[in-house]
């Protein structure tokens, strides 16, 4: 694919917007979403000014970890429709001008895939090795002390063949052996499968998990484990994720993407949750790795205008010369941002997101500040909370359906929704919202459209600009078109001293929605949990 005028492909270019499908929009009235419903909710997304669709795993699975647990990496849940409905959507989001992502899961499988039943059928299994299997120690326990993410030991011992398997997830989440040739070309051909559908790329889940030590030699205690973090915690993972094998794999699925495509027409992007220094590293060399290596610091980072900061100064600094940034502010397995953050804040979280240099992914329900939804014990889907309950690690809060009007269940379903929709969806949706001119879903919508308007918002350069107290402030500019974002993160008015507005300064956008064309000079002011885009007449001085 040749880049656009402005140099930059797609992917560059383009807003990624997360469907959960489960929870997005349900049209068989069974009360989980489905592929029918994704698509008859298209045109809202191409509405509300995104550029491509990230799906989360529909394939079919026992659901042990609602889709996670693959046993077909080619075709689709009953649940969640039939391979004509994924054609159908694939055709109807290119109708639209949108791309379609879909979720691709090489770490493991269900336990109830094929390939393991053959797998655990016997030593002597032509796919024994498709998966990692290990004697016991010499006490007769795990052969080493990884710990599962989802809590307890990461080996679970099979009866029949006096050997344990191991699994960074769930026991029903056997981990393949990615050592193993055979399991790379079988994990490639499901690309294969998909591009040939038409899909324009894939997120990698679990990147990091990839390849294991050859050695299988025990992960060291972590120091800087907090008293109440979950169990995976208690060890630094540095044998069983990370290691330096993944980044062969990675090239060769880069490869399997530009099979019959232009360089760049389609996007690689990498789950990582790893420090800055260690991310960085799977964009490869010469555009070899992944092409958005998942930021994910966003979620994680202190709400604090210093510390923000400092991350946004430390991940440019560390990105590879031909490195595209990336910024993820919430998924499918952290807290709602309205909910870490607060509905004012999040509204500032928003402008910083989709002003920010880089491709931004927005989760779905953000746009309208959905907050994280109490689901009752009685309730409780997500086997991660069933495995280590009582620390707040459960994600059903984060999935729970997505609210399109003020009707019964917030206009998701016509049956009995999987999670509640919550107290507040005859407000928060996106009904009601549409018809607010100064909503959350408003704010998003003008962000969104003045993002796609303005190069120097999606292609140019950052610089920070000096700021104190609760602001975080920066530049961005390109072919002499220079904005200005200020950002308060506080709940108390602030000054911007010395903005370098100039005259003939003006504010493009608040976060309140109510200040387009204001004049500023010097100085700029903002209220408590407001965020502005002024456009300047000189560069603010860096």
């Amino acid at each position: 694919m040749v880049p656009s005028s402005n140099g930059h492909l797609w992917w560059q270019r383009g807003v990624v917007y997360q469907v959960y499908p489960r929870s997005f929009k349900d049209a068989s009235g069974d009360g989980i979403g489905d592929l029918q419903g994704i698509t008859s909710r298209l045109d809202y997304l191409r509405w509300l000014g995104v550029d491509a669709v990230w799906i989360s795993p529909f394939y079919p699975s026992p659901m042990a970890d609602f889709g996670y647990d693959i046993t077909d990496h080619r075709g689709v849940h009953p649940r969640f429709g039939t391979l004509e409905d994924f054609d159908g959507l694939v055709a109807e989001a290119h109708r639209l001008g949108l791309r379609i992502i879909l979720d691709y899961v090489p770490n493991h499988t269900s336990d109830e895939h094929p390939w393991f039943l053959e797998s655990r059928s016997s030593r002597d299994d032509p796919k024994r090795d498709w998966y990692i299997w290990r004697d016991p120690a010499s006490d007769g326990g795990p052969p080493n002390n990884w710990i599962s993410v989802f809590g307890g030991p990461a080996w679970t011992f099979d009866a029949a063949t006096g050997q344990y398997y191991y699994h960074a997830y769930l026991r029903e989440q056997p981990d393949l052996n990615w050592r193993n040739p055979e399991v790379r070309v079988a994990m490639y051909d499901v690309l294969r499968f998909w591009l040939e559908r038409g899909v324009d790329g894939f997120r990698v889940d679990a990147l990091r998990q990839l390849v294991k030590d050859d050695r299988f030699r025990d992960n060291p205690p972590n120091p800087d484990r907090w008293p109440a973090s979950p169990p995976y915690d208690a060890l630094r993972p540095v044998y069983s994720t990370d290691r330096p094998e993944v980044h062969e794999a990675v090239r060769e699925m880069s490869l399997v993407l530009d099979e019959g495509a232009s360089p760049g027409e389609r996007v690689l992007i990498g789950e990582l949750y790893l420090p800055i220094e260690r991310l960085v590293r799977y964009y490869g060399e010469g555009g070899s790795g992944v092409q958005l290596p998942m930021n994910l610091h966003l979620i994680s980072t202190p709400w604090d205008a210093a510390r923000l900061g400092d991350l946004i100064d430390a991940y440019e600094a560390s990105l590879p010369q031909d490195g595209w940034p990336t910024w993820v502010l919430g998924n499918h397995d952290r807290s709602r941002i309205a909910s870490r953050v607060g509905p004012a804040q999040a509204r500032v979280a928003a402008m910083l997101l989709l002003t920010l240099r880089g491709t931004p992914t927005l989760y779905y329900g953000d746009e309208l500040g959905m907050r994280d939804v109490p689901v009752p014990p009685e309730q409780v889907q997500d086997p991660y909370e069933k495995n280590v309950p009582g620390i707040g690690v459960g994600r059903d809060p984060v999935r729970t359906p997505m609210r399109w009007s003020g009707e019964d269940n917030a206009g998701f379903t016509s049956g009995s929704p999987w999670l509640p929709v919550g107290e507040e969806s005859a407000e928060v949706n996106v009904e009601a919202q549409k018809r607010a001119p100064r909503s959350m879903l408003t704010l998003y919508r003008r962000l969104l459209s003045l993002r796609r308007s303005e190069p120097a918002l999606t292609g140019g350069t950052y610089a920070p600009v000096k700021a104190a107290d609760d602001l975080l402030a920066y530049a961005r500019e390109k072919d002499e078109r220079r904005f200005l974002v200020a950002l308060n993160l506080g709940p108390g008015p602030r000054t911007l001293g010395d903005s370098g507005l100039g005259r003939g300064g003006r504010v493009v956008l608040s976060t309140f929605l109510d200040r387009e064309g204001e004049a500023v000079g010097e100085t700029l002011d903002l209220r408590g949990d407001e965020g502005l885009i002024a456009e300047t007449t000189t560069l603010p001085g860096v």
